[in-house]
């Protein structure tokens, strides 16, 4: 195979910095769900790599965070060594700092290290929001792209 049906070397890098974008309905209050399944860090004891799924839910203001840039702040992680609960709540601060959301919350659910499974949650609530009452759904199942 030659260099160009492998493709180039990838250009993009590790960073700390998260970018923004302008809600498209600032509003509503939309809820915005992603899965982040590829959380590594360092265990600041050992060095043995930690490996988490990141659960962000959040109700942005005026910004959202952009997809790329949470990729590439999500893989500045790698070589670090950081107590779980330290890093989760880093997290939250830094994309609370980036978006100013009215809402957010993280949770790290790290994979077992010696027989022990850690989960962290961490919360932000900008002063003054209330959310909005839950309307019940339940009867409508979310799995299924079909009707019986």
């Amino acid at each position: 195979m030659n260099q160009n049906s492998l493709g180039g070397k990838p250009t993009a890098q590790p960073t700390k910095t998260l970018e923004t974008f302008e809600n498209p309905n600032a509003k509503r209050d939309i809820h915005i769900h992603m899965q982040i399944p590829e959380f590594t860090c360092l265990c600041p004891k050992t060095g043995q790599p930690d490996f988490a799924t990141l659960y962000l839910d959040y109700i942005p203001d005026k910004t959202c965070v952009e997809l790329k840039s949470l990729k590439l702040y999500i893989w500045s992680f790698r070589d670090e060594g950081c107590f779980h609960e330290a890093v989760t709540n880093s997290i939250l601060d830094d994309l609370v700092k980036a978006t100013n959301p009215r809402f957010m919350r993280l949770t790290a659910k790290f994979f077992v290290r010696g027989g022990i499974f850690t989960n962290v949650v961490a919360e932000h609530t900008k002063p003054g929001w209330k959310p909005m009452s839950k309307v019940d759904l339940s009867q409508f199942d979310s799995e299924k792209n079909y009707r019986d």
